[in-house]
């Protein structure tokens, strides 16, 4: 017998290109979150549902994970693989809506999900810059861009002298040597597309939240003029969000 929904532990686990995040959730409450690398996920996964009585999981993979991985954890899982055929909690008008990312579906869940009522712009600051914008329940698209981390490579990639650097607050917006230059057009380049981008949805739609999420999230947050809520994670918020939909009728 399962236990009652109260007591039930939730496993989310949000496949990356490299790492992998799997958060466990007691109601709705997150316990423990878990980050590892990708090769290791059968491993992870098996010490985590030691440790926890898991009574449902579900996955999502912006990379590919070998058959055989999945395979192995569908055998000690109960566990739903997000595709674009898993019932969502929102109206999707995406023309293509099979070359949707998941993650971007995931966002969408949990702005409908935290926000019914609400014209939503949910920005997902990681190896790329996902713009998603829900119109009050519905799904209408958005805009894809270059990350940080991808615009400082991208400047060493195409170039024969411009160095590759990690990522840094820019003291001046106006760049006194190379390195100095380089961050401020990556920094000041991508924090005023951001500010842009918004102000383009607040002069179309009235009553807009806006929300931060991904790796570069804390970074970035503090440079961005415009009112925005931040929470690096919100990938596996929307991810449970999307389990406790397709459980409803359990």
């Amino acid at each position: 017998m399962l236990p009652s929904q109260y007591e039930r532990m939730d496993l989310i686990i949000d496949v990356g290109n490299t790492r992998v995040k799997a958060a466990v959730y007691e109601k709705d409450s997150l316990k423990e979150l878990v980050v590892f690398q990708k090769n290791k996920i059968v491993s992870e996964i098996k010490k985590i549902i030691k440790k926890h009585e898991i009574t449902n999981s579900i996955i999502s993979a912006v990379a590919t994970l070998s058959k055989t991985k999945l395979e192995k954890l569908h055998i000690f899982l109960n566990l739903i693989e997000l595709n674009h055929s898993t019932k969502v909690p929102f109206k999707n008008k995406y023309k293509t809506p099979t070359t949707l990312g998941v993650d971007r579906i995931a966002l969408a869940a949990f702005a409908v999900s935290e926000f019914p009522e609400n014209n939503v712009l949910v920005i997902d600051a990681g190896t790329c810059v996902t713009f998603d914008f829900i119109n009050k329940g519905t799904y209408l698209g958005g805009a894809i861009s270059p990350g940080l981390k991808m615009r400082y490579k991208s400047l060493n990639n195409y170039t024969s002298k411009l160095p590759l650097l990690d990522t840094k607050e820019p003291l001046n917006f106006i760049g006194d040597n190379t390195n100095n230059s380089i961050h401020s057009g990556v920094v000041n380049g991508i924090v005023n597309e951001i500010d842009g981008v918004i102000n383009q949805y607040k002069n179309k739609y009235q009553d807009l939240t806006v929300v931060l999420t991904g790796g570069d999230t804390n970074f970035l947050a503090k440079q961005l003029k415009n009112h925005i809520f931040a929470n690096p994670n919100l990938v596996l918020e929307g991810l449970h969000k999307i389990l406790i939909y397709n459980r409803a009728d359990d």
